[in-house]
């Protein structure tokens, strides 16, 4: 019968105090401000001279992390593999050419934020004739087969830059050393409403 007493008690106590702990764990809906999602669009422009090659957009949305701590990547990828001949033994290797992206944010002060952004592009332009593969010891002849390789070309860049909503920055601009290919970064940072 005591234990049933200590019980009732014990029942009634948590009753009584419970709805007092729970109110204050829980915190009130306009306390904390949901994370921003960010709209980003990025654009590579591609220029050989006064002529314009390519205009290439991408747009995708990124949450940005809080109080210094960094949201995931959002990666895109966007591209084709292209074979390469690797020799007799190695026959046929693909490799990746295209759009990768890889952004994140970071909420700031004075409603910036800043965006981190990791890019790479390649792309296939023209080929090299490179010689069959003769089995040793036979002599060279000089109509000897030959097939054509891709040249694939590659540019990278990584960068963290301050922005604010609505803003457009002209990011990076790249030219190619050996085809003059000029390559223009332009970034615009819209926050999602």
């Amino acid at each position: 019968m005591r234990k049933a007493r200590f019980m009732v008690a014990t029942l009634a106590a948590l009753a009584v105090i419970s709805p007092h702990v729970f109110a204050q764990e829980k915190t009130s809906p306009g306390s904390k401000t949901p994370p921003a999602t960010l709209k980003m669009q990025l654009v590579i422009t591609e220029h050989e001279g006064e002529k314009k090659l390519a205009n290439l957009p991408y747009t995708f949305f990124l949450r940005a992390g809080e109080g210094g701590s960094a949201s995931p990547w959002t990666k895109v990828r966007m591209g084709s593999r292209v074979p390469v001949y690797v020799g007799k033994d190695g026959g046929m290797q693909y490799i990746d050419v295209g759009t990768n992206i890889d952004a994140r944010g970071v909420s700031a002060d004075d409603g910036r934020f800043d965006i981190s952004l990791n890019l790479e592009r390649s792309w296939v332009e023209g080929d090299v004739l490179v010689p069959a593969e003769r089995p040793a010891g036979s002599a060279a002849e000089p109509n000897a087969a030959q097939f054509k390789e891709p040249i694939i070309r590659q540019f990278k860049t990584e960068l963290t830059q301050a922005m604010h909503d609505g803003q457009t920055i002209q990011s990076t601009q790249a030219t190619d050393p050996l085809s003059g290919r000029v390559l223009t970064i332009t970034v615009t940072m819209n926050v999602a409403k």
